[in-house]
């Protein structure tokens, strides 16, 4: 049987892509895992040997994109994108959904108990981190370096300041944001 392991990574950040890989895994990995157990040092550690011991495929999806069609949309096409040009017997998706595609399985924590999705996460992950790392220079006053798009408080507190830039995903409505760009003005009708 041959297993191709899928997981995501940037579903939830404010900015910045979604990014899906799918893996093949030709020989065992030591010390994979699940890539948010794992430190930075460790998943990049790991890039290299899982894209050199593998098949994979990894798929962006910009932010325009997602405000345009949608996370889920984005999501099945990265994943049919992916068995397109990864053939294998079975395909197994981190999370709890196969979003109506019917030759994918899903499994919660997948990407911590099989090494397949788990060599997926730390792909998905460490692209979508080299991604953000590379385009912060671009957009020296969101720090996307430090953050990689999540809605921590500095990456609020900057857009606030700065406002969006075409880098965000203006779909995701954030009340910490509501008042700096709501239509109108609050008790004005």
């Amino acid at each position: 049987m041959l297993l191709c392991g899928i997981d995501e990574a940037g579903r939830g950040p404010i900015a910045g892509p979604l990014v899906v890989a799918g893996v093949v895994l030709k020989e065992s990995i030591s010390g994979l895992n699940d890539s948010k157990i794992l430190s930075e040092k460790k998943r990049e550690a790991l890039f290299e040997p899982i894209k050199l011991n593998s098949f994979y495929h990894i798929v962006f999806t910009d932010n325009q994109t997602i405000d345009k069609k949608g996370l889920s949309y984005c999501l099945k096409k990265s994943i049919l994108e992916i068995m397109e040009n990864i053939k294998a017997s079975e395909y197994l998706m981190d999370g709890n959904t196969s979003f109506g595609i019917s030759n994918l399985n899903h499994k919660i924590k997948a990407d911590a108990t099989v090494q397949e999705v788990s060599a997926a996460s730390i792909l998905a992950k460490v692209s979508r981190d080299r991604f953000m790392c590379d385009i912060a220079n671009t957009y020296p006053n969101y720090n996307f370096e430090k953050h990689k798009g999540y809605g921590t408080k500095a990456h609020i507190d900057a857009i606030k300041e700065h406002g969006y830039s075409n880098l965000h995903r203006v779909s995701f409505k954030l009340k910490a944001l509501e008042e700096f760009f709501s239509p109108q003005p609050k008790g004005l009708f």
